[in-house]
């Protein structure tokens, strides 16, 4: 299946702007795409290869943006009980998924959650 080109363009502004984040490292644990900090997943960026719907996962913990993501369309909370946690799935895909630019800035917000505070402060001074 052909993965939109637009939507390609997306994931991967997504995914070049989280590995570019202090201490980021990309790990492929079940086949597929995650950004680990210190250990720990911030965002789960699933496959571009068109085998399955492409999206970004990310945990946002502020309740307003939390809220504006799960208002994209097809977004919801993340499955296997990770959406109690604040995770939401978003889908790139539709015409009318959020920008890049917004997409980048919750994978931010993400990372900040889940980062130490040594590499929070450094992402700070940038």
């Amino acid at each position: 299946m052909a993965v939109p080109r637009n939507a390609l363009k997306k994931w991967e502004k997504a995914r070049e702007f989280a590995l570019g984040l202090p201490g980021a490292a990309e790990e492929f644990p079940w086949g597929e795409s995650v950004a680990k900090v210190n250990k720990k997943v911030f965002v789960f960026l699933g496959v571009s290869d068109g085998s399955c719907p492409m999206g970004v996962t990310v945990k946002l913990k502020d309740g307003t943006s939390h809220a504006h993501a799960l208002t994209a369309s097809g977004a919801e909370p993340a499955g296997y009980g990770l959406g109690r946690s604040g995770w939401v799935r978003i889908p790139v895909e539709p015409k009318d998924a959020p920008a890049a630019e917004l997409l980048c800035d919750w994978v931010e917000e993400s990372y900040r959650v889940v980062a130490p505070e040594r590499l929070i402060a450094q992402l700070d001074t940038r």
